[in-house]
């Protein structure tokens, strides 16, 4: 499912997500390439933060190059800003919008990529 993910959807969402609620796009560079990645996820709203679902768990490579720098962009709503990124773990979903809880329950999604502006 990932890698279709990466391969299709991403393909799709990435120039709609930017401007679509629940929906972003997280720029960061490559750990060892220094390339330029766009990555699509969904993002909400938690205080003056955003939270990122960690769905494809730790492995994922944007989370990995993300955590690693200890930032990144994002781009919602329009607006693109300065991020620093940190690892949450949430076992209450606490931060994820009510109707969404049960769903990342189900999934078993606990973990978070948290975003702060700098």
């Amino acid at each position: 499912m990932a890698r279709f993910n990466r391969r299709v959807t991403n393909r799709v969402m990435r120039p709609l997500a930017p401007h679509l609620p629940g929906f972003g796009v997280v720029v960061h560079r490559g750990r060892v390439s220094g390339r330029e990645y766009r990555t699509p996820v969904n993002v909400f709203r938690a205080g003056g933060a955003y939270v990122v679902p960690r769905i494809y768990g730790p492995d994922a490579d944007w989370v990995q190059n993300v955590l690693a720098a200890g930032s990144c962009e994002l781009i919602t709503r329009g607006r693109r800003t300065q991020m620093t990124a940190a690892f949450v773990q949430d076992e209450t979903r606490s931060d994820m919008p009510v109707l969404l809880r049960p769903i990342l329950r189900v999934l078993e999604v606990a973990d978070f990529v948290r975003l702060t502006p700098k």
